[in-house]
């Protein structure tokens, strides 16, 4: 959506209610179903998710995704206009008990609303120091908005672009674990063509996981913890964290097993929750190769 016109909506939306951006991002979304070029790779998605079903189930399960994407844009509206968003979580005493003596990675997925999770997770901890590696999309306004509300509540961005990004963005990220921060990483989206990826089984085929998190944990000593944020109802969450995944250095084979072990660690328990929660699957690019 254009930045006026969403602008419209939420002027709108203010005066007469949340029911109204309801409806118009549903309708847009329904447009998106009908025209978008991503639609077939939705459809070929839930085809594997769901071999036993038909044709027509599997564009049931796209018309579903594609209405529930409406819901990150829904919270985020009620976030900025200050209702209260809550949530519960599985496994965060883990990361508590690592986070401010040695740092962590969190490893997010296209799988729930990582937005969301980054602003919650601020406001739990207002000490806890966020960094966020975020793709830029070009001339993308609801993108842009995304950075500033997550900026506004003290996370950190790095923008990460699609020709490549600079040494020192990944030296800032190493800092930030030293100092026992956290730092949010992308595990489900190759993002530049050039960029360092492993191949893990996936729904019966193979998909491609960015490396870059894996280094990090070999680098600097920190757990990575696999996070899923869930949508349990109208601005309301549930926060899965899986228990910590540390890689141990060892000579240069060492080190490839346990980045590929771990990468399929990943895989492993991505798949699992997407069988849980299919429709809060917002990857609409191909996935599995």
């Amino acid at each position: 959506m254009k930045g006026r016109w969403y602008q419209l909506l939420v002027a709108a939306t203010t005066r007469v209610g949340a029911w109204l951006f309801v409806v118009v991002s549903r309708i847009i979304a329904a447009g998106f179903f009908v025209f978008s070029k991503n639609v077939p790779e939705s459809r070929r998605f839930y085809a594997l998710l769901y071999p036993e079903k038909g044709a027509c189930y599997h564009l049931w399960c796209t018309f579903r995704q594609y209405q529930g994407f409406t819901t990150i844009h829904l919270d985020r509206f009620l976030a900025l206009r200050q209702r209260q968003t809550t949530f519960t979580s599985q496994g965060w005493e883990k990361l508590e008990a690592v986070v401010q003596s040695k740092g962590a990675i969190l490893l997010m997925s296209h799988l729930g609303n990582w937005e969301v999770a980054a602003h919650l997770l601020k406001k739990q901890e207002s000490s806890l120091k966020l960094l966020l590696y975020m793709g830029v999309k070009d001339q993308e306004y609801l993108e842009r908005l995304q950075k500033e509300h997550l900026c506004q509540s003290g996370v950190t961005i790095i923008g990460v672009e699609k020709e490549g990004g600079s040494p020192f963005d990944a030296v800032e990220g190493i800092r930030f674990l030293h100092d026992g921060g956290l730092v949010s990483m992308t595990g489900d989206m190759v993002w530049r063509s050039d960029q360092r990826k492993r191949r893990v089984h996936f729904l019966g085929g193979e998909a491609l996981v960015p490396e870059a998190p894996y280094v990090f944990a070999l680098v600097s000593g920190a757990p990575i913890f696999i996070f899923f944020p869930f949508r349990s109802g109208t601005n309301n969450y549930e926060f899965i964290l899986s228990d910590p995944i540390y890689l141990r250095r060892g000579d240069k084979s060492e080190r490839e097993a346990t980045i590929q072990a771990a990468a399929q660690q990943y895989a492993d328990l991505l798949e699992l929750k997407l069988r849980e929660h299919p429709f809060e699957w917002y990857h609409f690019d191909r996935f599995i190769q």
